[in-house]
């Protein structure tokens, strides 16, 4: 919350705190976190009710899909905080913003697509011929390359990397 703002007059575009709550399909007590790391901004009115810019929603909405998508939320913050609060926002802003996820996207997309590939491919097979599996690690030989789902994950970091 900004203590800083003087309070303001409403209008018909804010929202009180459960409004925007309700809209955005959160908690209240979603909202006052989202408010303490600094993602979204209220003010308050002369009778110290909270009350948010309507473009808040579209904050909210960012944060939450970045959520599901596993993206923690410093990295959330460190896009929101490219683009204006309380003020009208354009294309352009969101662009810039956006542009420091682009690489992280593309490279999760791509690994999401080696997943279903190899989801389609092992369910496909039902696992009746090894030698043909490219899942297979004999004697478990890719442990010595080191930790975790090294053929998926391997190809999308060469790839993006390049």
């Amino acid at each position: 919350m900004s203590r800083k703002n003087p309070p303001r007059r409403v209008t018909p575009n804010d929202l009180s705190v459960g409004e925007l709550a309700d809209r955005a399909g959160v908690a209240v007590s979603t909202l006052h976190y989202y408010e303490s790391l600094g993602l979204i901004e209220s003010w308050r009115t002369p009778a110290n009710h909270r009350r948010y810019d309507r473009r808040s929603l579209r904050r909210v909405a960012v944060v939450r899909v970045a959520q599901t998508l596993g993206i923690p939320l410093a990295e959330v913050k460190a896009v929101l905080d490219r683009v204006p609060q309380g003020a009208a926002v354009g294309k352009a802003d969101w662009q810039a913003a956006s542009e420091v996820w682009r690489a992280e996207i593309d490279r999760r997309m791509a690994l999401l697509e080696r997943l279903r590939g190899q989801l389609d491919h092992c369910m496909g097979c039902g696992c009746l011929s090894l030698e043909n599996c490219p899942l297979y690690n004999p004697g478990d030989a890719l442990g010595a390359e080191g930790p975790g789902p090294r053929r998926w994950t391997e190809a999308v970091e060469d790839a993006a990397g390049s």
